[in-house]
Parts: structure tokens; C-alpha cells; sequence
């Protein structure tokens, strides 16, 4: 027989006592471990502290998608739950029962969430030990949260803020306006024959009245939503409500009380694209957000939109757990006049063209108008395919502004060659230039090529002559007697190939795309606002407000401030002799019986101005298209700079066709 050592047996004695007095993990040790994985947001390890109860309800699948789904829709993100573990294990009266106080603070998409309650920890035994397991419940997510109940969000749709013009008038507004609706089950005994009806005043397919009808929810005797309609058009509505089963309903919407004359500005809003909620995901824009897509309401979206608020809630109770409120869009007042806006569109209606207006002694943006148009509101009210593919596809592209893009400027750059000239020194304004017949070319070295003024009425010409006819081979000279690098760096102090800081984004106009240094043509093409010189309307209205600002040139600006007082963008191009010059030439070519603006001759208003024409042709022998331009200012006490640019007017008297137009809107304006 082996005889035991004395001290091994002491040893396995000793192992058997220590055993039994191990009490293994405390319930606040445990809790202090599932607090832990708790804030990490371990929510599969968290389900092994569930009690055999709380396991019993869910799955551990069910528990973590349960904490996941809640916490990403309600964007959960700071978790802080705290447990301060006591130094000493508290006495319990129930030695198989726990309860341990826990705080919990996180920041959700509806604000703060805090709350403190306690932890139930219950001593269960397993078939490897006896520990300590949280009788969870769906109260630890929130205390409102009962077993059953669903969480969810709610987004607060915050008003868009509106556009008002300086007067107040508004531009693009929220407002109350009528909706069709039909109740499918009053369509009466021959419903095709009544939606056919009524989707041909609407303009409308049948298919997308159908569409409307066949959503899941619809029932026969429920208002389905149609298309809303312009509150204007009440002839319209007394004929579509007179049909059996159709009906009015006043509701909100986005509405732009101007129409067509402000189309192109105002813009319009619409549904956000998947490519536009990918982009802005993070700025608080979902799927059935409304986002500016042109005009105003696309350059002002981030301030008009205002900021979405959001309610956390229970869906059964309806108990609020958080809530954030919408805070609305900001309104916005620009320093368009509406009316006159609308004089200019009327005076460009059925022609393709454009109209800019400034303030020419403030800088303020009056009127920037499109033409053809078309109707802001059936973007938002609902416009059918087709209507929209006859827009699309208009070869006068209705739905392009063109207040914004570039064209050639025509003779209405003369002045401000005739500016780059005196300030260089290489016009002399009283010298007089010899020029006989109406074309002209600088030698055998153009072959072929030769430039051509209009009329041949002087053969002496200085620049008031050469101003007031219009003479492009005055103005061909000057610009070869500049050189190629002055009359780029004049052009450049007047703002070519440079962004202008406006609002609403503005194409930078050019001086050329070719080098005028290896093109002696081009550069006296240039001279007289044809070869490669493009210029956008707002740019080329800006540059004429030298001739009435001392020879320095305002900044155009959009949006209406407490004081007037203009901004200079360009100070002192010329002097300011040099600018009376210029200014004197230019009343001359409106007042002057030989001037080009002079008819029709208007009582009680005194003008400055210039015309253009401009030939749109890639070669000299080439039958092009003509645009028409006048640039006009009213001299005493001066408010109103207008330039006006119409397309195809070759047929029309040119230039000719457009100064009435202008002249008109002056009458109206400041009578």
C-alpha cells in the first residue's frame, strides 16, 4: 500500500477549502462587464448576461437586431451608460436578487435621450455554473418601451422659407392651392369617358390618372390626389370639378405667383434624385425630400430649406421619448422689381432672347428675364411626359436661362474698346480717320478678307462718328492700333476671364480662344465685339455702368440690403474724362437723328445707349444668324440700365427690331 506525503494531502485539503468558499463573480461585477459592452455596442456578447427568462422571449439574432435596427434608425451616437460599482458589495436581502442603479445618456436625431433606472440581476444556476444574469426587458432600451412595442421616427418637415422681390411681391412662396381629386367610386356609369375628360384639361395621360388610382390604399369612396393647379387658371377648375367624381381640395404647396416672366429666376423645385440624396445624405435630405433644382430656389436651397425636426415615439402608447422641432427656411428678399420684370418678358414674348436691368448708380439686380419660358408651377403641380419632352426638346430651349450664358456682344462692345483705347492712349478722340467706302482690309497680307460697316455716311471719322453710326472699321483700326497684349489687359480690368461674385452663377465671358498676338484679323474682329469675344448679359449690363460711375464699375448683386450703396468691382478703368467722353458719345447715339438708337424718339426721357448687331458665322462667305442687342441707361437722375438681346433678327431691322422694345419698358418704368 502507498502511503500518502503528509504535505499533499495537506495541499489537496487546502484546494477543497478554498473552493468552497469561492463565491464567483459578484452581480456587480457583471453588470460593470455588461455596461461595458454595452457603450462598444457589443450587443451579441451582451445576450449572454440575458437570464434564462429574458432568453426564453428572444433569440440572441432577435436581441442584437433589436438594439441595431433601433439605434441606426434613430442614429444613436455619444452612448454613455454609466454603473459606479460601490466599493463594497451591497447587502441584499434576497441573496438571488439584485438591483443596481445605471444612468444612460446618448445623442439621437431627435436631441438628447436621458434616463436612469435600475438593473435586475437574478443568481440562476447553468450546467457549467451559477452566475449572476440580467432579467432584461425592453425597458432598458427605453422606460417607455413595453414588451411588443415598436419605436419610431417621425421627421418634421420644417416651411421653405419664400423669395420676395424688393416691394415684397412674391417670387416663390408657400401658399394654399387647389387640388383635383377623385373619388373612384362617384366616376359615374362610364369612368373611362370621365377620366379621359378630365385628363385632357389637365394635360394629363389616362395612365397617369390610372397610376394615381391604383395605389394599395385607395378605396371607392376615398379623395385619391390627382395634380394640383395654378389658382390663376379658375376657368380650368370650374370644368374639371364639373365631371362626376372630380373635386377641389385647397392645400399647401410651393407656388410662384409671376409665372412665365420669372421662370428662369425663380426655378422651381422638385423631387430629390437618388444621385442629389446620395450627395446630401448627410445634410438631413431623405428620399421624399423637395430640393431646389434651377433658378433661385437651387441657389438659395441650403437657406430656404430649413432644418428638418425629428420626434422619437412609441408607436402604441405614442409616448414621446425625444423630440427636436423644425426649424422653417429663411425668407429671402432680392432686389428684382417684379414688374418690371414682367414689362421686359411681355416685350420678349414669342421671341427668343434675354433682358438684363440694373440699378446703374446702386448695382442692384432689377430684372433678369428668359425668353421663350414656361411655367415654374407645372414642375410642382404636376406636368405630364409629354409636356415635359416638348419643353426638352424646344430648339429655342425653353427650359435654359439665357440672362447667364455667353454671347458674341456685337457693336455694343464698342465702348468698351473705345474705354481701352483712350486709357492706352491709341484712340485720340478729336483725330479723324479717313475711311472710304464700306469695306476695308489692311493689306494683301488678309487676301481676301475684309471688314464691313453698315453705313458709309462719313468718310471723316473720330469716335463720336464712329460711336453714334456704329462703325466697325473704326473700331477694327482702333483695335490694331491697341496691340493684341494692351487690349487683353484692358479688357481683363473690365472683368474678362474672371468669375464674377454674384448669386446666381454667371458665365465668365471671353476675349478669345486663340492667341490675338498670331491673328491680326481675329484681334480687329475683336475690336468691334465680333471674332471670338463672348459676354453675358449680366456682365456686359455691369460694364455700361462705367459710363455712369466716373469710369469705375459696380458689383451687380442680387439680394436686397438695409443700405443701397453701391460696391465698386473695378475702380477707376478710366478716368473720369475720360469716361465723359465716352458718355456724351453714347447720349448722341440715341439723341442724334444719325444715331443708331435714335427712333422712335422718346418725349420727356433722355437715353444713353448703344446698339448691336451680331453676325453669327464661322466664315466670311457664310449666310449666318443674327442676334440684336441695345444697352440703355436714362441719363437724368439715373435708375434704369437695360440690355436687351434678341436671337434671329437678321430678317427683323436688327438691332432695330430690339431699341423700341427697351424704349418701351423706359416709358413704363419711369413715367
Amino acid at each position: 500500500m502507498v502511503k500518502k506525503s503528509p504535505i499533499l494531502a495537506a495541499i489537496v485539503l487546502l484546494l477543497i477549502v478554498l473552493g468552497g468558499c469561492s463565491k464567483g463573480p459578484s452581480p456587480e461585477e457583471r453588470f460593470q462587464e455588461y455596461v461595458s459592452l454595452w457603450n462598444k455596442q457589443k450587443f451579441n456578447e451582451m445576450y449572454d448576461f440575458l437570464s434564462a427568462d429574458a432568453k426564453s422571449k428572444m433569440t440572441e439574432k432577435e436581441f442584437t437586431d433589436r438594439y441595431k435596427k433601433i439605434y441606426e434608425s434613430i442614429e444613436v451616437s455619444n452612448l454613455n451608460v454609466t454603473y459606479d460599482k460601490p466599493e463594497e458589495d451591497a447587502d441584499r436581502g434576497d441573496e438571488k436578487k439584485a438591483s443596481l442603479p445605471y444612468a444612460l445618456k446618448m445623442d439621437t436625431i431627435a436631441g438628447p435621450v436621458e434616463f436612469e433606472q435600475d438593473a435586475v440581476f437574478v443568481q440562476e444556476e447553468t450546467e457549467k455554473e451559477e452566475n449572476w444574469f440580467l432579467a432584461w426587458n425592453p425597458a432598458m432600451i427605453f422606460p417607455q418601451l413595453k414588451e411588443g412595442d415598436a419605436v419610431r421616427v417621425s421627421e418634421l418637415k420644417p416651411l421653405r422659407g419664400s423669395i420676395f422681390d424688393k416691394n415684397g411681391k412674391g417670387i416663390a412662396i408657400q401658399a394654399k392651392v387647389p387640388e383635383i381629386q377623385v373619388v373612384p367610386g362617384q366616376l359615374g356609369d362610364e369612368p373611362e369617358k370621365v377620366k379621359a375628360e378630365a385628363a385632357k384639361l389637365l394635360n394629363l395621360s389616362v395612365e397617369d390618372i390610372d397610376a394615381k388610382l391604383s395605389a394599395n390604399w385607395v378605396k371607392p369612396d376615398v379623395s385619391v390626389p390627382i395634380v394640383k393647379v395654378d389658382p390663376a387658371n379658375k376657368e380650368l377648375l370650374i370644368k374639371v370639378t364639373s365631371l362626376p367624381g372630380f373635386q377641389k381640395a385647397d392645400v399647401d404647396s410651393r407656388y410662384y405667383p409671376q409665372g412665365e416672366s420669372s421662370a428662369h429666376l425663380s426655378g422651381y423645385v422638385g423631387s430629390i434624385t437618388a444621385e442629389q440624396l446620395e450627395k446630401l445624405k448627410d445634410k438631413g435630405y431623405t428620399s421624399t425630400s423637395q430640393i431646389g433644382k434651377t433658378g433661385l430656389e437651387y441657389v438659395y436651397e441650403e437657406r430656404l430649406r430649413g432644418k428638418p425636426g425629428y420626434r422619437i415615439f412609441i408607436e402604441a402608447s405614442n409616448e414621446t421619448i425625444a423630440e427636436t422641432p423644425a426649424e422653417n427656411g429663411e425668407d429671402i428678399t432680392v432686389t428684382i422689381d417684379a414688374s418690371l420684370q414682367k414689362q421686359l418678358y411681355d416685350q420678349l414674348r414669342g421671341d427668343s432672347g434675354t433682358a438684363v436691368a440694373l440699378h446703374p448708380k446702386t448695382g442692384e439686380t432689377l430684372a433678369m428675364v428668359s425668353s421663350p419660358s414656361y411655367n415654374p408651377n407645372a414642375f410642382v403641380f404636376g406636368m405630364s411626359g409629354e409636356a415635359y419632352k416638348t419643353l426638352a426638346e424646344h430648339p429655342q430651349k425653353p427650359l435654359s436661362a439665357k440672362f447667364n450664358k455667353t454671347f458674341s456682344p456685337g457693336s455694343t462692345f464698342k465702348p468698351i474698346t473705345a474705354a481701352v483705347g483712350l486709357k492706352t492712349g491709341s484712340i485720340d478722340p478729336e483725330a479723324v480717320k479717313k475711311i472710304n467706302g464700306l469695306t476695308w482690309k489692311k493689306g494683301p497680307e488678309w487676301g481676301k478678307y475684309t471688314i464691313t460697316r453698315v453705313s458709309e455716311k462719313y468718310s471723316s471719322v473720330n469716335l463720336e462718328r464712329a460711336l453714334v453710326t456704329s462703325d466697325n472699321i473704326y473700331f477694327a483700326q482702333a483695335a490694331l492700333a491697341i496691340g493684341p497684349e494692351a487690349f487683353k489687359k484692358g479688357l481683363e480690368e473690365f472683368g474678362f476671364s474672371e468669375d464674377i461674385d454674384y448669386a446666381f452663377p454667371i458665365a465668365a465671358s471671353s476675349v478669345s480662344n486663340s492667341e490675338l498676338a498670331a491673328n491680326e484679323v481675329l484681334l480687329a474682329d475683336s475690336g468691334y465685339g465680333q471674332g471670338e469675344v463672348l459676354m453675358s448679359p449680366v456682365h456686359l449690363t455691369a460694364a455700361y455702368t462705367v459710363f455712369l460711375n466716373e469710369g469705375s464699375m459696380l458689383k451687380p448683386y442680387l439680394e436686397k440690403k438695409e443700405q443701397t450703396a453701391p460696391e465698386i468691382w473695378k475702380e477707376g478703368i478710366i478716368s473720369p474724362e475720360q469716361n465723359s467722353i465716352i458718355f456724351s458719345d453714347l447720349v448722341k447715339v440715341v439723341e442724334d437723328p444719325n444715331g443708331t438708337a435714335h427712333k422712335p424718339k422718346l418725349p420727356n426721357i433722355k437715353l444713353a445707349g448703344k446698339t448691336g448687331t451680331a453676325e453669327l458665322k464661322t466664315t466670311k462667305e457664310e449666310v449666318g444668324k443674327e442676334n440684336g442687342w441695345f444697352v440703355g441707361m436714362n441719363t437724368d437722375n439715373p435708375e434704369l440700365l437695360i440690355t436687351m438681346m434678341i436671337e434671329d433678327v437678321k430678317d427683323r431691322g436688327g438691332s432695330h427690331y430690339v431699341v423700341p422694345k427697351v424704349k418701351n419698358v423706359f416709358s413704363s418704368y419711369l413715367k
